[in-house]
């Protein structure tokens, strides 16, 4: 029997922005509600949106974010050395975006290909010379790209895993499609960090699940896949690195059982392990609804940065609209001149912080602080501040 976790209630798409000339459409909203397995172990949501309308036009773009780039590239240097990869290697990521990673492969003359199923995201990609091929991944491509000869050396897939409705027919195609001797390598948030962190934004309707490495190691066993190697990254507000490979290719790597004993003392399979995390979202919630109440009643100037999807949930979970903020300011042009679904709060350059000057911008985007504080030196130079709602309330 699945327990409850979490509550946000019924929300809106979080990356679905919206245009101008659609305001007086209904917006599509759907609960939000957050559950825990005590048999598998595996933490969801209960409401699965059709994947079309989630990433059919998508408005994320990696390459918008330099912290995504230097972890990707980062990545990819470990990964060339380390697999010796060469001009006759091939590299697949699934759900490559605009081909923000690949690039550093190609850049080596490692050919690539991307599976990306944005139709928009792919065109740019494509556009920028990564071969991007526009479908959902799954054991029907995976049975297809082997069919053209194509098997991959190294196959990546960060931030995918969480996406998917079935687990089992992707990670079925990952095993299909991975070459003998060859290595996956999957990143995805960690579940003990979001509850430890309190970081309920994360939650939105395109992360049907929430993953320990207890649960991901049941999962690629039921596929002959093990889990070689696991390793906590701080990318994203803390995510696991997974090494996954045939069952002939390789053991559990040591890591992998020094993280299945701390889960289990840490309490993954037992519900109490997540029983504060419903409180102290309450409590977050609370404390930055009077901190933005206070600030607006003494006459200050109030905006937010980060038109992210954890932002939307953040901004509709605490009903911050447009009569607190007065913009959010986003790098993406591919956002600028939209609104934040729900609140619809518009969204602008972040040019306009130096313009108007607000005296408090909320940060969104608070996994990227230290990347915005230092893009955003001026604005702080001036007097402006930034309000970071997680794991605390405070002001910086």
């Amino acid at each position: 029997m699945l327990r409850p976790v979490l509550s946000l209630g019924v929300m809106p798409l979080a990356n679905a922005l919206l245009d101008p000339n659609d305001l007086s459409r209904a917006e599509p909203r759907y609960p939000l509600d957050l559950v825990f397995c005590p048999r598998c172990t595996l933490v969801q949501i209960t409401e699965t949106v059709p994947p079309d309308a989630l990433f059919r036009e998508y408005l994320y773009f990696s390459s918008f974010s330099d912290t995504m780039l230097n972890h990707a590239k980062t990545l990819v240097d470990r990964l060339t050395a380390a697999r010796g990869l060469n001009g006759r290697s091939l590299v697949i990521e699934i759900g490559s975006n605009d081909g923000y990673l690949l690039q550093y492969f190609a850049a080596r003359g490692i050919p690539v290909l991307g599976i990306e199923p944005a139709e928009n995201v792919a065109a740019v990609a494509n556009s920028r010379g990564i071969p991007t091929r526009c479908a959902f991944f799954g054991r029907e491509l995976a049975a297809t790209l082997r069919g053209e000869g194509r098997g991959a050396d190294v196959l990546l897939a960060n931030n995918v895993l969480a996406h998917v409705a079935d687990l089992n027919g992707v990670v079925e195609g990952i095993g299909h499609l991975l070459n003998a001797g060859g290595l996956a390598v999957i990143e995805v948030p960690y579940l003990r960090d979001m509850i430890d962190r309190c970081e309920f934004d994360t939650i939105y309707h395109e992360h049907l699940c929430y993953f320990s490495v207890t649960a991901l190691q049941r999962l690629f066993e039921r596929h002959s896949l093990v889990l070689a190697d696991a390793e906590r990254i701080p990318v994203h507000g803390g995510s696991l690195r997974l090494s996954v490979a045939h069952a002939a290719d390789a053991g559990a790597g040591g890591r992998v059982a020094e993280l299945l004993a701390e889960e289990s003392a840490w309490g993954v399979d037992r519900l109490e392990a997540y029983a504060a995390f419903g409180h102290r979202a309450v409590e977050i919630k609370t404390s930055l609804v009077a901190l933005m109440t206070a600030l607006k009643q003494r006459g200050c100037r109030l905006a937010a940065y980060g038109a992210a999807a954890k932002g939307t949930v953040l901004l509709n979970y605490c009903r911050i609209g447009a009569d607190v903020l007065d913009f959010v300011a986003d790098r993406s042009p591919y956002k600028q001149g939209r609104l934040v679904p729900g609140v619809r709060v518009p969204i602008s350059p972040p040019s306009r912080l130096i313009e108007e000057r607000p005296d408090y911008t909320l940060l969104l985007s608070w996994n990227l602080i230290d990347e915005v504080l230092q893009q955003q030196a001026e604005y702080r130079r001036l007097g402006g501040q930034f309000i970071v709602p997680i794991p605390d309330v405070r002001i910086v």
